[in-house]
């Protein structure tokens, strides 16, 4: 079940990037299960990764190889997140990149490894490595839309965009793939998305330019509020495009770079979204006249995360009550509900903290009877506007859950 999830479109390839896939058998045994990129020397990796507690063992390993200095390859499995699994854990995180290593003639420590699936059982390391050693020896620049398919866990279907901007009259091809259905409210980034470009960028900017793409796509959904053991968001940067180098944020290229990378990120970030485990409805929370982005972004997730919210939603109430507790639950100091005014799509619900004057039920059902729609909220208390994206509460949501590890 899914809310308008897109077809794969076209997805050129990006020069200095090969991308193979094989499987290891992990959880399913119908599709390939393993992802490996193997990236150009002078390729540029940026990444932000889980703040959770139980970060995963390939989180850990991945950030410290990344901190380490070159990246030439990126290793990613589903079925299986390798997380809550201790030394041992980290142990075979390191076999899975030393197999490709070995198969990509470069040092472990240029691997960077990812997980996504069941926690707390260890990986099957023996398959894993054969997989991996398969994947890396066929891999290939038109192989993206296998990558796509590979990451996947609970999700419906894959997930890949490609873009084209132009840097100073140079053409720059960005493509990106992402994994994520349930356990969705991302702490940094994502649950696992990973976009290659051919710009040429300095590590220092592409640092500054995955945080901010990361603030604008990533960190605005939420499925169901959980953040994962393995979240992370990687860019690659081959630098094979023939654009100026981009060295800071003053230079020319950046901002364009930095709009090429949202375009794929967001548009990644709300198909993940569409794709959210049983959603029926795709919903975007728009909340407006804040005084600052903490606090409009502080109301948007409490009304993104209220159990009421999603189930009504799911059920197609208007129920604009449960709206209201939780704008007036989401912590705002001194809020005047006398300021708050509430909108689903067009139709003003509640205007002054009170039930808008000529508001019909009938026209709340219709809004909420499609498949997508807004909720806004004005706030009345500044001028600052931000957007989250987010999906219902339905019953094929706790039975995805219920039956997981089934």
């Amino acid at each position: 079940m899914a809310v308008n999830l897109p077809e794969l479109g076209p997805l050129p390839p990006v020069g200095g990037v090969r991308v193979g896939t094989a499987g290891a058998g992990i959880k399913q045994h119908e599709r390939d299960d393993i992802a490996v990129f193997l990236l150009a020397p002078e390729t540029v990796v940026a990444g932000v990764f889980t703040r959770s507690a139980f970060r995963a063992a390939p989180v850990q390993i991945a950030s410290a190889h990344l901190a380490a200095g070159e990246v030439r390859a990126l290793v990613i499995n589903s079925g299986n997140a390798n997380a809550a699994t201790g030394e041992a854990g980290l142990e075979d995180a390191r076999a899975v990149c030393q197999a490709v290593a070995d198969a990509a003639g470069i040092s472990q420590t240029a691997v960077l490894p990812f997980s996504t699936g069941v926690i707390g059982e260890r990986l099957p390391v023996d398959r894993v490595r054969n997989a991996v050693v398969r994947a890396a020896d066929q891999a290939a620049e038109n192989c993206w839309p296998a990558a796509a398919r590979a990451i996947m866990t609970t999700d419906t279907g894959p997930k890949a965009v490609s873009h084209r901007v132009q840097i100073q009259g140079c053409p720059v091809t960005i493509n990106g793939i992402a994994k994520g259905a349930g356990m969705i409210r991302p702490d940094m980034a994502t649950m696992l998305a990973f976009v290659c470009c051919d710009a040429r960028v300095t590590r220092q900017c592409l640092d500054l330019l995955i945080r901010e793409v990361a603030d604008r796509s990533f960190n605005r959904i939420s499925i169901d509020g959980d953040t994962s053991t393995n979240d992370s968001f990687v860019i690659c940067a081959s630098g094979m495009a023939d654009n100026p180098p981009i060295t800071s944020r003053e230079d020319p290229g950046y901002q364009d770079l930095l709009e090429g990378l949202c375009a794929v990120a967001v548009e990644l970030a709300t198909r993940i979204v569409r794709d959210g485990e049983g959603a029926t409805k795709f919903v975007t929370i728009r909340v407006r006249g804040g005084a600052d982005a903490e606090e409009c972004l502080q109301v948007a997730y409490t009304i993104a995360e209220s159990p009421l919210v999603k189930t009504a939603t799911f059920a197609g109430d208007p129920n604009w009550g449960r709206f209201c507790m939780a704008i007036g639950r989401s912590g705002l100091k001194d809020l005047d509900t006398r300021g708050v005014d509430l909108y689903l799509d067009d139709v003003c619900v509640a205007r002054g903290g009170l039930m808008a004057q000529g508001y019909k039920e009938a026209d709340g059902v219709r809004v909420m009877a499609q498949d997508e729609f807004e909720i806004r909220v004005e706030l009345g208390r500044g001028y600052v506007e931000e957007v989250v994206w987010t999906c219902d509460l339905s019953y094929e949501y706790v039975r995805i859950n219920a039956e997981y590890r089934t």
